[in-house]
Order: C-alpha cells, then sequence, then structure tokens
C-alpha cells in the first residue's frame, strides 16, 4: 500500500483544471462545487492564480485567452434568465456608435433586481410575450448569451425610446437598413407586438 504517498494537492488541482476546461475554462462557484471541486482547492486556485475572479460568485482559469465579451458572459452566468437588450444587443448587432457603459438586460416583470458587483446592469421590464419573442442564443466562450435580434432590438428601441434616446433608435434604423437585409414581416411583427406600430411605420416607411 504505497499510494497513500501521493500528495493529494496536485491531483486535485488537476481534476478541477478539467472540469474547468470542459466547462470551456469558466463556472459559477454553485456549478463548480456541484462538478465536485472541494471549496478549499477552489479558493487555493484562486489564491495561487490558477483561477481568476470575473464576478462575484464566476471565476475562470487564467490561462485561457481573454473573454470577447467579458461583461456578456457574466451577466449571461449570473443572470441566465435574463435577456440582452437595447444598447447592448444593438452594440453586438454592430448597429450603433454607442459604447455600452453598462449591460442593458430585459427582464420578466416581476422578477427581482439581480445583486451584481461588475459589470455595472441597466434592466428594463417587458411584458411576458414580449420578453419572449425574438431570443437568441449566441455561444460566447463557451457560454450561452440570449440576446434579442436585430428586429426586435429596434422595435425595442422604439418602446424605450424615451429611455435611450430617439437619436439612437434612428441611427440604428440608418445601420440595418445599410448593413442587413430589411426583414419587414419581422419588423412590423415586432412594431405590433411591442405597441409601437404607429411610432414605427413612417421611418420603416422612409428606409423600404
Amino acid at each position: 500500500m504505497t499510494h497513500h504517498h501521493q500528495p493529494a494537492g496536485p491531483s486535485r488541482f488537476q481534476r478541477a483544471v478539467a472540469i474547468f476546461r470542459a466547462h470551456g475554462g469558466i463556472l459559477r462557484t454553485g456549478d463548480a462545487l456541484r462538478a465536485g471541486i472541494h471549496p478549499a482547492t477552489l479558493y487555493a486556485m484562486r489564491d495561487d492564480g490558477t483561477l481568476e475572479r470575473v464576478s462575484r460568485g464566476v471565476y475562470r482559469l487564467a490561462d485561457r485567452p481573454p473573454l470577447g465579451n467579458p461583461d456578456l458572459v457574466t451577466v449571461a452566468l449570473r443572470v441566465p434568465h435574463g435577456v440582452v437588450c437595447l444598447i447592448s444587443a444593438l452594440s453586438f448587432h454592430e448597429l450603433t456608435t454607442q459604447i455600452p457603459h453598462a449591460v442593458d438586460l430585459a427582464l420578466p416583470r416581476g422578477a427581482e433586481e439581480p445583486r451584481l458587483d461588475h459589470p455595472p446592469l441597466r434592466t428594463y421590464r417587458f411584458s411576458r410575450d414580449a420578453f419572449r419573442a425574438g431570443v437568441e442564443i449566441h455561444e460566447m466562450d463557451g457560454v450561452p448569451v440570449r440576446i434579442y435580434t436585430a428586429e426586435k432590438t429596434l422595435a425595442d428601441g422604439f418602446k424605450f425610446r424615451h429611455r435611450i434616446g430617439l437619436d439612437t433608435v434612428l441611427e440604428a434604423v440608418q445601420f440595418y437598413k445599410e448593413r442587413r437585409t430589411v426583414n419587414v414581416d419581422q419588423l412590423l411583427h415586432y412594431a405590433t407586438l411591442c405597441r409601437v406600430n404607429r411610432i414605427m411605420r413612417p421611418y420603416l416607411e422612409a428606409i423600404l
């Protein structure tokens, strides 16, 4: 019986690293523990620099290439039921010159406010049908991120024009016309769903 000479440390570390790699290098604390990583191992890996803390309760392997969209990935992990919307979605779809200084996140009415230390969040409450419609899932850094389609985001922009500014919405309409195939059916569908048909129609007629 010689196996007890092997130090417990390295093998536990290697197993933990393998678990992180299997999850794209990033995990929430709760998921890491459920996957069989001991809390002491997790904190030791954080202390020795193997893991970096992305946000409270989210860790990733420090040797991975930098996250392409660290804020969107962090929010998707911490608030998995939310949907990236408005300026953040326009930015993702390359339909704005605005730089998002916070992540714009749609939540269903009645959902509690997420508590995140980082990144800053701006939350918007959507009615049930408007919340569920037009969601795409984009894989970023191995994490599924829920984002509204370009067409849904334009309709949302008109709906929330007082919060994000009509000039931002009109710029997005212009970029949409220049860069994408205009999907009239989708635009009208979401305009009706978001109850902005009357407001949107003259702008749509101008680009069609």
